[in-house]
Protein backbone atom coordinates (compact mmCIF):
# COMPACT_ATOMS: atom_id res chain seq x y z
CA UNK A 1 0.00 0.00 0.00
CA UNK A 2 2.78 2.06 0.93
CA UNK A 3 4.54 1.54 -2.40
CA UNK A 4 1.89 2.21 -4.45
CA UNK A 5 1.04 5.89 -2.81
CA UNK A 6 4.53 6.16 -3.02
CA UNK A 7 4.55 5.35 -6.92
CA UNK A 8 1.17 7.83 -6.89
CA UNK A 9 3.05 10.61 -5.29
CA UNK A 10 5.84 10.49 -7.70
CA UNK A 11 3.77 10.55 -10.74
CA UNK A 12 1.55 13.35 -10.01
CA UNK A 13 4.80 15.42 -8.88
CA UNK A 14 6.44 14.54 -12.27
CA UNK A 15 3.03 15.36 -14.20
CA UNK A 16 3.07 18.85 -11.92
CA UNK A 17 6.60 19.37 -13.25
CA UNK A 18 5.39 19.27 -16.41
CA UNK A 19 3.04 21.61 -16.36
CA UNK A 20 5.05 23.62 -14.54
CA UNK A 21 7.36 23.94 -17.23
CA UNK A 22 4.71 24.24 -19.77
CA UNK A 23 2.45 26.74 -18.36
CA UNK A 24 4.85 28.94 -16.34
CA UNK A 25 5.88 31.19 -18.80
CA UNK A 26 2.60 31.89 -19.71
CA UNK A 27 1.47 32.68 -16.61
CA UNK A 28 4.62 35.48 -15.84
CA UNK A 29 3.64 37.03 -19.30
CA UNK A 30 0.04 37.28 -17.91
CA UNK A 31 1.22 38.66 -14.82
CA UNK A 32 3.42 40.89 -16.03
CA UNK A 33 1.15 42.01 -18.61
CA UNK A 34 -0.19 43.95 -15.42
CA UNK A 35 2.75 45.39 -13.81
CA UNK A 36 2.86 48.94 -13.18
CA UNK A 37 6.54 49.35 -14.15
CA UNK A 38 7.89 49.40 -18.00
CA UNK A 39 10.74 47.29 -17.29
CA UNK A 40 9.65 43.75 -16.63
CA UNK A 41 12.32 42.65 -14.00
CA UNK A 42 9.70 43.55 -11.02
CA UNK A 43 6.16 43.35 -10.21
CA UNK A 44 5.48 46.79 -8.52
CA UNK A 45 1.78 47.48 -8.84
CA UNK A 46 -1.15 46.51 -10.41
CA UNK A 47 -2.27 48.64 -13.63
CA UNK A 48 -4.48 47.84 -16.77
CA UNK A 49 -3.13 50.58 -18.47
CA UNK A 50 -1.20 48.55 -21.21
CA UNK A 51 -4.29 47.25 -22.56
CA UNK A 52 -5.48 50.59 -23.43
CA UNK A 53 -2.15 51.62 -24.67
CA UNK A 54 -1.33 48.64 -26.73
CA UNK A 55 -4.80 49.73 -28.79
CA UNK A 56 -2.84 53.37 -29.00
CA UNK A 57 0.28 51.67 -30.89
CA UNK A 58 0.44 52.13 -34.46
CA UNK A 59 3.27 49.78 -35.20
CA UNK A 60 1.86 47.06 -33.01
CA UNK A 61 -1.49 47.59 -34.69
CA UNK A 62 -0.76 47.28 -38.30
CA UNK A 63 1.55 44.59 -37.69
CA UNK A 64 -1.37 42.82 -36.16
CA UNK A 65 -3.72 43.75 -38.67
CA UNK A 66 -0.79 42.39 -41.64
CA UNK A 67 -0.72 39.59 -39.63
CA UNK A 68 -4.22 38.59 -39.65
CA UNK A 69 -4.93 39.60 -43.24
CA UNK A 70 -2.25 37.12 -44.41
CA UNK A 71 -2.86 34.58 -41.73
CA UNK A 72 -6.55 34.38 -43.65
CA UNK A 73 -6.21 34.56 -46.85
CA UNK A 74 -2.67 32.09 -46.86
CA UNK A 75 -4.75 29.95 -45.03
CA UNK A 76 -8.23 29.77 -46.96
CA UNK A 77 -5.82 29.56 -50.19
CA UNK A 78 -3.79 26.41 -48.29
CA UNK A 79 -7.21 24.81 -47.38
CA UNK A 80 -8.99 25.05 -50.76
CA UNK A 81 -5.42 23.80 -53.09
CA UNK A 82 -4.64 21.30 -50.12
CA UNK A 83 -8.05 20.05 -49.92
CA UNK A 84 -8.06 19.34 -53.61
CA UNK A 85 -4.81 17.83 -54.18
CA UNK A 86 -5.56 15.44 -50.90
CA UNK A 87 -8.89 14.43 -53.41
CA UNK A 88 -7.33 14.01 -56.03
CA UNK A 89 -4.04 12.03 -54.97
CA UNK A 90 -6.73 9.99 -52.82
CA UNK A 91 -8.88 9.36 -55.78
CA UNK A 92 -6.61 9.39 -58.92
CA UNK A 93 -3.66 7.75 -60.45
CA UNK A 94 -1.03 10.14 -62.66
CA UNK A 95 2.48 9.79 -63.80
CA UNK A 96 4.73 10.88 -61.10
CA UNK A 97 1.99 10.40 -58.57
CA UNK A 98 4.55 8.43 -56.38
CA UNK A 99 7.50 11.71 -56.77
CA UNK A 100 4.95 14.17 -55.61
CA UNK A 101 3.75 12.08 -52.60
CA UNK A 102 7.86 11.97 -51.31
CA UNK A 103 8.17 15.74 -52.67
CA UNK A 104 5.43 16.95 -50.78
CA UNK A 105 7.23 16.44 -47.15
CA UNK A 106 10.19 18.62 -48.62
CA UNK A 107 8.54 21.82 -47.39
CA UNK A 108 7.81 20.48 -44.05
CA UNK A 109 11.28 18.67 -43.24
CA UNK A 110 13.33 21.75 -44.95
CA UNK A 111 14.55 24.43 -42.36
CA UNK A 112 12.74 26.95 -42.55
CA UNK A 113 15.80 29.28 -43.12
CA UNK A 114 16.77 27.34 -46.42
CA UNK A 115 12.77 27.32 -47.64
CA UNK A 116 12.96 31.61 -46.71
CA UNK A 117 15.60 32.06 -48.96
CA UNK A 118 14.73 29.82 -51.80
CA UNK A 119 11.96 31.88 -51.73
CA UNK A 120 13.76 35.24 -51.50
CA UNK A 121 15.68 33.81 -54.82
CA UNK A 122 12.11 33.24 -57.28
CA UNK A 123 10.75 36.51 -55.71
CA UNK A 124 14.18 38.08 -57.31
CA UNK A 125 14.19 36.25 -60.13
CA UNK A 126 10.41 36.58 -61.24
CA UNK A 127 10.83 40.32 -60.27
CA UNK A 128 8.19 39.96 -57.40
CA UNK A 129 8.00 43.01 -55.23
CA UNK A 130 7.99 42.29 -51.71
CA UNK A 131 5.31 42.79 -49.72
CA UNK A 132 2.04 41.38 -48.39
CA UNK A 133 1.60 39.71 -52.01
CA UNK A 134 4.76 38.15 -51.63
CA UNK A 135 4.15 36.89 -47.90
CA UNK A 136 1.21 35.44 -48.97
CA UNK A 137 2.34 33.62 -51.34
CA UNK A 138 5.16 32.24 -49.11
CA UNK A 139 2.83 31.20 -46.31
CA UNK A 140 0.09 29.25 -48.81
CA UNK A 141 4.03 27.49 -49.77
CA UNK A 142 4.43 26.22 -46.25
CA UNK A 143 0.65 25.66 -45.50
CA UNK A 144 -0.71 23.45 -48.43
CA UNK A 145 1.63 20.34 -47.13
CA UNK A 146 0.17 20.12 -43.93
CA UNK A 147 -3.85 20.86 -45.03
CA UNK A 148 -2.57 18.04 -47.83
CA UNK A 149 -1.25 15.63 -45.11
CA UNK A 150 -4.35 15.95 -42.69
CA UNK A 151 -7.08 15.69 -44.76
CA UNK A 152 -5.38 13.06 -46.26
CA UNK A 153 -5.25 11.18 -43.49
CA UNK A 154 -9.15 11.96 -42.74
CA UNK A 155 -9.80 10.49 -46.39
CA UNK A 156 -7.84 6.92 -45.00
CA UNK A 157 -10.51 6.78 -42.60
CA UNK A 158 -13.56 7.52 -44.57
CA UNK A 159 -15.36 4.39 -46.24
CA UNK A 160 -15.06 4.92 -49.73
CA UNK A 161 -17.67 2.75 -50.33
CA UNK A 162 -20.37 5.32 -49.45
CA UNK A 163 -19.53 7.52 -52.26
CA UNK A 164 -19.96 4.35 -54.41
CA UNK A 165 -23.16 3.91 -53.20
CA UNK A 166 -24.45 7.61 -54.33
CA UNK A 167 -22.71 7.27 -58.04
CA UNK A 168 -24.88 3.65 -57.96
CA UNK A 169 -28.05 5.56 -56.93
CA UNK A 170 -27.83 8.12 -59.60
CA UNK A 171 -25.40 11.18 -58.31
CA UNK A 172 -23.07 12.83 -60.18
CA UNK A 173 -19.78 12.36 -59.52
CA UNK A 174 -19.92 16.32 -58.20
CA UNK A 175 -23.05 15.50 -56.68
CA UNK A 176 -21.77 12.36 -54.47
CA UNK A 177 -18.41 13.94 -53.41
CA UNK A 178 -20.77 17.44 -52.27
CA UNK A 179 -22.99 15.66 -50.63
CA UNK A 180 -21.69 12.33 -49.32
CA UNK A 181 -17.80 13.20 -48.98
CA UNK A 182 -17.47 16.88 -48.18
CA UNK A 183 -19.31 16.33 -45.04
CA UNK A 184 -17.13 13.56 -44.03
CA UNK A 185 -14.32 15.48 -44.47
CA UNK A 186 -14.91 18.40 -42.60
CA UNK A 187 -13.25 17.98 -39.44
CA UNK A 188 -10.26 17.33 -41.43
CA UNK A 189 -10.55 20.19 -43.73
CA UNK A 190 -10.75 22.82 -40.40
CA UNK A 191 -8.19 20.85 -38.58
CA UNK A 192 -5.93 21.53 -41.83
CA UNK A 193 -7.20 24.81 -41.52
CA UNK A 194 -6.40 25.63 -38.00
CA UNK A 195 -3.10 24.67 -38.68
CA UNK A 196 -2.31 26.43 -41.50
CA UNK A 197 -3.58 29.45 -39.32
CA UNK A 198 -2.00 28.74 -36.62
CA UNK A 199 1.87 28.29 -38.74
CA UNK A 200 0.86 31.88 -40.50
CA UNK A 201 -0.24 33.87 -37.37
CA UNK A 202 3.49 32.33 -35.51
CA UNK A 203 6.31 32.45 -38.26
CA UNK A 204 8.90 34.59 -38.17
CA UNK A 205 12.12 33.25 -40.44
CA UNK A 206 10.14 32.64 -43.56
CA UNK A 207 7.81 35.81 -42.82
CA UNK A 208 11.37 37.47 -42.23
CA UNK A 209 12.98 37.18 -45.58
CA UNK A 210 9.56 37.59 -48.00
CA UNK A 211 8.33 40.74 -46.45
CA UNK A 212 8.72 44.04 -47.57
CA UNK A 213 9.37 46.96 -44.67
CA UNK A 214 4.90 47.89 -45.08
CA UNK A 215 4.22 44.66 -44.19
CA UNK A 216 5.73 43.69 -41.11
CA UNK A 217 4.03 41.09 -39.51
CA UNK A 218 3.23 41.15 -35.40
CA UNK A 219 5.79 38.56 -34.56
CA UNK A 220 8.35 39.81 -36.80
CA UNK A 221 7.30 43.45 -34.68
CA UNK A 222 7.94 41.85 -31.24
CA UNK A 223 10.92 40.61 -32.28
CA UNK A 224 12.15 43.62 -33.07
CA UNK A 225 10.81 45.22 -29.83
CA UNK A 226 12.63 42.55 -27.58
CA UNK A 227 16.30 43.54 -28.71
CA UNK A 228 15.56 46.70 -26.53
CA UNK A 229 13.68 44.86 -23.92
CA UNK A 230 10.14 43.45 -23.52
CA UNK A 231 7.83 45.78 -22.27
CA UNK A 232 4.09 45.43 -20.77
CA UNK A 233 2.87 46.06 -24.33
CA UNK A 234 3.58 43.27 -25.90
CA UNK A 235 2.68 40.96 -22.86
CA UNK A 236 -0.86 42.94 -23.12
CA UNK A 237 -1.37 42.20 -26.46
CA UNK A 238 0.38 38.31 -26.08
CA UNK A 239 -2.46 37.54 -23.71
CA UNK A 240 -5.28 39.14 -25.29
CA UNK A 241 -3.82 36.47 -28.23
CA UNK A 242 -4.15 33.65 -25.73
CA UNK A 243 -7.26 34.38 -24.38
CA UNK A 244 -8.84 33.95 -27.93
CA UNK A 245 -6.66 30.97 -28.43
CA UNK A 246 -7.88 29.77 -25.22
CA UNK A 247 -11.35 30.66 -26.53
CA UNK A 248 -11.18 28.74 -29.12
CA UNK A 249 -10.16 26.05 -28.64
CA UNK A 250 -12.99 25.81 -25.38
CA UNK A 251 -15.78 26.52 -28.13
CA UNK A 252 -14.46 23.46 -30.46
CA UNK A 253 -14.31 21.25 -27.36
CA UNK A 254 -17.90 22.28 -27.20
CA UNK A 255 -18.87 21.31 -30.07
CA UNK A 256 -17.33 18.26 -30.17
CA UNK A 257 -18.60 17.07 -27.36
CA UNK A 258 -22.20 18.06 -28.60
CA UNK A 259 -21.26 16.03 -31.94
CA UNK A 260 -20.52 12.92 -29.81
CA UNK A 261 -23.49 13.27 -27.88
CA UNK A 262 -25.67 13.59 -30.92
CA UNK A 263 -24.05 10.68 -32.60
CA UNK A 264 -24.28 8.49 -29.39
CA UNK A 265 -28.10 9.68 -29.32
CA UNK A 266 -28.63 8.35 -32.63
Amino acid sequence: MEKSNSGSLWKNSLIGLVFVFLYLPILVIVVFSFNTSKLNILFKGFTTKWYYLVFQNVQIMSALENTLIVGIVSTALATVIGTVGAVAMNKYDFPGKAVLDKVLYIPIVIPEVVLGIALLSIYSLAGIPLSLFSLILAHVTFCIPFVVLTVRSRLIGIDQTLEEAALDLGATPFKAFMQVMLPLLVPGIISGAGFSFALSIDDVIISFFTTGPASTTFPLQVYAMVKTGITPEINAISTLMMLVIVLGIAVNAVFQVRRIKRSKGK
